[in-house]
């Protein structure tokens, strides 16, 4: 029995890696001032939501990476080998939009968290680009996900702070688990734009190209199944923190919106230095990680799709539209950063919204293939998964629709 639990923690460790990346860096730019924003303006209401958010990423993130492990191909190849070179293109040109926008929202992380110490973001992007390119077209997959890892620890930062801020934890425990509904559209907007950052739809494409990728096979799915399962939860509690923190820091002094996660940081000056540099470091971090994994994530599902050779193992020539398409998003998303006035506050929200729109239609998807005997044999969905996968598309619609009928009587006086 020792034996055998013996070589269980040593596979867990070999194939520890995809699911826990995939998962903590959803907690990029955009999610964490998506967080901050949850935080600041409606306190500590909004923590009931990470309960059923964290229901959903365990199942999405477990059947991605149990359909990677099973056929050993990408997200994006089953859907074009089992619906259609037309419907893939379909939902990788709304993926890449998505993921574009989310891209210039972290090279913003970059360039804003650095200028609260008077950097540039003229010589903090750039850099930060490079570093970025370099690492990716430079490196192996081995070596880039050591990077990784090493990033994942750095997150926290978050739960340093969050203490430091001294919240209220009696209130926050409360609404950890009393649901509070508002017919609201700035409300209903947070709850699509927290499943969007949390349950983003550019996860699954990647989580599954990075299994394939890192060798994974069924033999290994068990092991494989803990570590999606642990990253989830880190990434939950990462984002407790960071409402926790803001609702403690801001909305308890005066709700408010903020203008961007640095607003949030300089919220937590008057709690002490500490509290506001380690939230910027983490601010950083998370950015500079996700500018890596979402211009490589929509490399992995384009190539994917279309057929094309990809992956961080092959070199530039063996591969070339791989890594001309992860070049020309880093150049697009850090330069658009360097235009003055750019309305980057409002196209972070967009980004976020969109990613909660397009998940009902990845999803569905999903399960349809996860369900197939033919592709799956003895590893295709429980009953349970197929619950909680159609219960989230439905919800993920039916708040998409209130969302466009509040803001359309909104904006129309109806």
């Amino acid at each position: 029995m020792l034996k055998r639990l013996k070589y269980h923690i040593l596979v867990f460790f070999a194939v520890i890696g995809p699911g826990f990346v995939t998962a903590m860096v959803d907690n990029d730019a955009g999610g964490i001032f998506t967080y901050s924003q949850a935080g600041a303006r409606y306190g500590y209401l909004p923590l009931w939501t990470l309960a059923p958010i964290t229901l959903l990423l365990v199942v999405t993130q477990e059947m991605c990476s149990r359909m990677g492990a099973v056929t050993g191909k990408g997200l994006s190849d089953l859907i074009r080998e089992e619906f259609g070179l037309r419907t893939t293109f379909f939902m990788m040109a709304l993926l890449v939009a998505a993921n574009l926008t989310n891209v210039m929202a972290n090279f913003a992380g970059v360039a804003s968290s650095l200028e609260l110490f008077h950097v540039s973001r003229y010589i903090s992007v750039p850099l930060a680009a490079a570093g970025v390119w370099f690492l990716i077209v430079k490196g192996t997959y081995a070596r880039v996900e050591k990077v990784f890892l090493f990033a994942t620890a750095l997150y926290v930062c978050y739960i340093i702070s969050g203490v430091l801020v001294k919240p209220d934890w009696k209130e926050a425990a409360i609404y950890s688990v009393k649901p509070v509904l508002m017919l609201d559209p700035g409300y209903i907007t947070m709850l699509i734009g927290m499943v969007g950052t949390s349950v983003a739809p550019w996860m699954q494409f990647y989580l599954q190209a990075a299994v394939v990728e890192k060798g994974i096979s069924a033999k290994e799915y068990a092991e494989s199944r803990i570590e999606v399962v642990v990253g989830c939860i880190a990434m939950t509690v990462i984002a407790f923190f960071i409402i926790v923190a803001c609702a403690g820091a801001i909305h308890s002094v005066r709700p408010r919106d903020i203008t961007d996660a640095t607003d949030a940081a300089l919220g937590l000056q008057p709690f002490g230095q500490y509290a506001y540099l380690l939230f910027c470091a983490g601010l950083f971090n998370a950015s500079l990680f996700a500018a890596c994994i979402l211009p490589l994530s929509t490399a992995y599902t384009v190539c994917e799709g279309l057929g094309f050779e990809s992956g961080v193992n092959r070199r530039f020539r063996e591969a070339p539209i791989f890594y001309w398409l992860f070049t020309l998003l880093i150049v697009i998303g850090g330069g658009v950063i360097l235009i003055p006035n750019f309305p980057l506050v409002k196209m972070i929200l967009l980004s976020q919204v969109i990613n909660g729109a397009l998940l009902p239609l990845v999803l569905i998807f999903m399960i349809r293939l996860v369900n197939k005997e033919r592709l799956m044999r003895k590893w295709k969905n429980s009953t349970f998964y197929n619950i909680v996968g159609w219960l989230s598309v439905v919800v993920m619609i039916g708040l998409t629709v209130a969302l466009v009928v509040f803001s359309a009587r909104d904006l129309f006086g109806l």
